[in-house]
């Protein structure tokens, strides 16, 4: 599959890449469960992060509460943030590609629906995946990313792909294939820790990835033994970087060899975190990420 013209015809749009890089923190929403859109700028920029990601949801709930797009960027704006991913589209994918399985059941945000957050806020990068179902035609998705990939451009975007344990993209080595098939410059991989752990991904694969092909990051970490319900553990049982037993050093160690340069995030779904005030929530993500990359990177 070749790249369209349009693709191969400059260079990658300046919110592509060059505003973050893997020596920032990013706040991701899903650590932040119990916050709307302001207490989760102000706990970001107060604990010392670079930027947040956000949910649809995050966006809805501030223009529910009266804020204008305007609004959002000036608060953003004052508090030195920027907007990383939006997260996470999960109806790119068509049904004959998924063996009829439909990927984000009553799922009502839509591609245009992320384009105009990323428009409003100037995101980096939109994160998709395949949220339900195991099936998958490689050759359908890869051509699918592609478009995306293709109408993502337009609006400055990378699309990072993310691999999920019950999916049909469970691993770092499917989702690699698909980014490549797909053959876009702005098609990139989300490394998660979690699913890296939990799918059965390795450290040789990702020593094996060119850095470029790295768009985002997010760290977290687990017990050595899984859940019974690995889905309901990875949406409120995760662990805080470097409480568990996931290669989450290693991992780091690994993006820094290959020469990625995606901005770090983090991502810990956890009951624990949400009965939290925000911003303590905000500091415990902050301290243990910061304590983590520090002893990876010493």
């Amino acid at each position: 599959m070749e790249p369209s013209a349009a693709l191969t015809a400059g260079p990658i749009p300046r919110r592509m890449g060059d505003v973050l890089g893997a020596n920032d923190l990013v706040l991701c929403s899903g650590s932040l469960m119990q916050a709307g859109f302001c207490d989760m700028v102000e706990a970001a920029a107060a604990t010392g992060f670079q930027a947040i990601t956000l949910w649809p949801d995050d966006y809805r709930g501030a223009l529910a509460q009266g804020l204008t797009a305007a609004d959002m960027r000036s608060m953003l704006r004052e508090h030195g943030l920027e907007v990383a991913d939006l997260d996470a589209l999960l109806t790119w994918l068509p049904l004959e590609v998924t063996g009829g399985v439909d990927p984000a059941p009553q799922a009502d945000v839509t591609e245009k629906d992320f384009f105009e957050m990323a428009e409003a806020l100037s995101a980096r990068s939109l994160n998709v995946a395949q949220g339900f179902g195991d099936q998958l035609d490689l050759d359908g998705a890869a051509e699918a990313l592609a478009g995306l990939c293709d109408r993502a451009w337009e609006h400055g975007l990378l699309i990072t792909l993310e691999f999920l344990p019950w999916s049909g993209i469970p691993d770092l080595a499917t989702a690699r294939e698909l980014v490549e098939r797909a053959g876009r410059p702005n098609g990139t991989v989300m490394i998660d820790t979690w699913h890296f752990f939990r799918g059965g991904s390795d450290l040789a694969q990702l020593a094996a990835m060119p850095g470029a092909r790295v768009g985002s990051v997010q760290i977290n970490d687990a017990p050595s033994e899984a859940s019974p319900n690995v889905i309901e553990e990875t949406m409120t049982a995760r662990l805080l970087p470097g409480e568990g037993e996931a290669p989450v050093e290693a991992v780091v160690r690994t993006l820094d060899r290959i020469d990625a340069k995606a901005p770090i995030g983090v991502e810990v779904f956890s009951k624990e975190l949400q009965a939290l005030p925000a911003r303590e929530a905000a500091q415990r993500c902050a301290t243990a990420a910061r304590q983590l990359l520090a002893t990876a990177r010493r």
